[in-house]
């Protein structure tokens, strides 16, 4: 590979954060980030990075983005007292151990704190210029909402990175390769063009049945949620070839100055709750592509559920950020733990022959239709004057010694999981949330151009979700109490004509209240509001101080940092992709895709 340019580079790492469990045979494993550990020390490739240990994030740190009550409940709740809570658990999306996506286990709250000290301190040290490639394996929880659990995430670690880059950056990327749509992220910030979120995921009969292509923001973040739908069986060349021409374009036209990627391994082949089928090079191969525009970094985990295969992914791309080229044979001091999962001593994972459903002509289509879209993004502002909001200072964060850690009758004490709960066979996953057998059937020629675009008033009908979805968060246990109505019942199969129609007919139905951030760039309409935005392009908008609401703290004491996120309305039917007409379509491809000397210069 190209080497990329070498940059200050922290690795947060806490041994004791990778010694919870889940338990109840939940495939989400925390121990994965100390065999990726174990991997990248064997490597040698500690020596050439900062090893740091998270500070935990305080609970009003977390409150920034979470609601009160959510996050007094996670801090009270105990697997010993949770019949106390049983309410509150239905309410927040939680349940007992064996039975739910999001189980109470033992030390939850303190494994949120850690996990999320790596996201927001990482960003803290990007903002204070002391880093500007980090990595936190143990952070992505892509899927927590403002008030709710959601595919085993309880505290949404990358929405508080990406606030707290927002004091210091204007406009921030969010690239999410995990196969499960980022749906926590994307509502977060789904009314602000300060982030733009670029999911590429699995979509139809899959959790979390969200992230069609008609799904573009709301308000002042129209056009600024991007969502690429795909299909079964994604290859390396497939995959590459929606990704780099969508990111070219996406950094022509919004020119971050942060980027923030959650690199979930469930996109994998061969992954127990995934259906995808990359080879550890074509993941890497999104995180290099954006690792060469020389924009600061943070990677971030996520999904991920055959162990042996995330830590080998990570460790790989840990390498190819470093610009350090690894030898497929894992050498003898990597080993370790790792040994006792392994199936080879090879670090490179092998493809499956498994049948990619997604035809050239519908991921041209969906390409074309995104493509167009991010063509109608206004040009970004040359400069902007206006009052910065305070940095967080940085705590003291010791650097771990690698040849120092774990070992010893102390260290098993410590430990919340044991090694008969590491089992990493597929019998260890819930029954209920395998994921559908599908008919083997024959793509479907579908042509180019025949699907119905929506007209640029947007009024094409909007879709009924379907919410019987699978995956992380599939199956009858985790299934809402009361499903809405509306929505359509599953079919027993999916062509890939069905599958591309429903990924692109129109917006997602209303969906529950987005979130907005209040202070940084949403108008506030209603009388007495505490901020204001000005308009313009992207980020143009710093907040200007107003008189308060009742009960809203003022600008002195807030600053322009938003400690409160308001709700507003889902994606309406006029909030659609505004997609020209057919004549216009054919030229979107011309027009709308990035130039080669754009992909020339990232691929170099």
């Amino acid at each position: 590979m190209a080497t990329v340019k070498r940059r200050e580079c922290v690795y947060f790492y806490d041994e004791e954060m990778t010694n919870y469990n889940y338990g109840g045979g939940n495939p989400m494993r925390p121990h994965r980030v100390k065999l990726t550990t174990q991997l990248v020390n064997g490597y040698g490739l500690t020596d050439q990075m900062q090893i740091l240990r998270p500070v935990e994030r305080t609970r009003e740190e977390i409150m920034l983005f979470h609601a009160d009550d959510y996050v007094d409940f996670l801090n009270s709740v105990t697997p010993d007292n949770q019949e106390e809570f049983m309410m509150q658990m239905r309410r927040f999306n939680l349940g007992p151990v064996g039975e739910a996506d999001c189980p109470v286990f033992d030390g939850m709250f303190e494994y949120f704190r850690m996990y999320s000290g790596g996201s927001v301190g990482g960003a803290a040290m990007i903002n204070d210029g002391q880093a500007n490639l980090v990595m936190n394996w143990s952070g992505g929880m892509h899927h927590a909402k403002k008030g709710e659990a959601s595919g085993f995430c309880y505290i949404n670690d990358i929405v508080l990175g990406i606030l707290e880059l927002l004091k210091t950056h204007q406009r921030v990327l969010y690239v999410d390769i995990d196969i499960h749509h980022g749906d926590g992220v994307e509502e977060a910030f789904y009314t602000t063009d300060r982030v733009m979120t670029v999911s590429f995921h699995k979509y139809g009969d899959f959790f979390p049945g969200t992230g069609a292509v008609g799904d573009i923001g709301h308000d002042g973040g129209k056009l600024y949620a991007v969502n690429v739908p795909l299909g079964d069986g994604m290859d390396d060349e497939s995959y590459k070839s929606v990704f780099e021409p969508i990111m070219a374009k996406v950094m022509e036209m919004y020119q971050p100055s942060a980027i923030v990627v959650c690199g979930g391994a469930d996109s994998l082949s061969g992954d127990k709750l995934g259906c995808f089928n990359l080879s550890m090079q074509g993941h890497s191969n999104c995180i290099e592509f954006l690792a060469r525009y020389n924009v600061p970094l943070m990677v971030l985990g996520g999904g991920g559920y055959t162990m042996r295969n995330v830590a080998r992914c990570w460790c790989f791309e840990t390498g190819q950020l470093l610009g350090v080229e690894l030898d497929d044979d894992i050498p003898e001091p990597a080993l370790g733990e790792y040994d006792y999962y392994m199936d080879t001593h090879k670090l490179r994972i092998a493809v499956s022959n498994m049948k990619n459903t997604n035809t050239r002509e519908a991921l041209e289509r969906i390409k074309v239709q995104v493509l167009a879209n991010l063509a109608l993004l206004p040009p970004v502002p040359s400069a902007q004057m206006a009052p910065r909001p305070p940095k967080t200072e940085l705590p003291d964060m010791p650097e771990v010694d690698m040849d120092a850690r774990g070992g010893g009758q102390a260290y098993d004490d410590k430990r919340v999981a044991h090694d008969n709960d590491y089992a990493s066979g597929d019998e260890d996953v819930q029954p209920a949330r395998d994921l559908p057998v599908r008919p083997k059937e024959e793509p479907v020629d579908l042509g180019l151009p025949t699907v119905a675009l929506v007209d640029r008033n947007g009024s094409a009908p909007s879709q009924p979700m379907d919410v019987d979805g699978f995956g992380e968060g599939g199956g009858e246990e985790s299934k809402p109490a009361a499903a809405p109505a509306a929505a359509a019942a599953r079919p027993e199969s999916r062509t890939d004509e069905s599958f591309l129609a429903s990924a692109t007919e129109g917006a997602a139905p209303a969906r529950e209240p987005a979130l907005t951030l209040t202070g940084i760039v949403q108008p506030m309409e209603e009388e007495g509001a505490a901020y204001e935005t000005s308009p313009g392009a992207p980020g143009a908008g710093l907040p200007v101080a107003t008189t308060p609401a009742p009960g809203q703290p003022d600008a002195g004491e807030q600053g322009f940092f938003p400690a409160d996120l308001a709700q507003a309305a889902g994606t309406a039917a006029g909030d659609q992709a505004v997609i020209p007409d057919a004549e216009e379509v054919r030229q979107a491809v011309a027009d709308a895709a990035p130039s080669q000397d754009l992909i020339g210069q990232a691929q170099g």
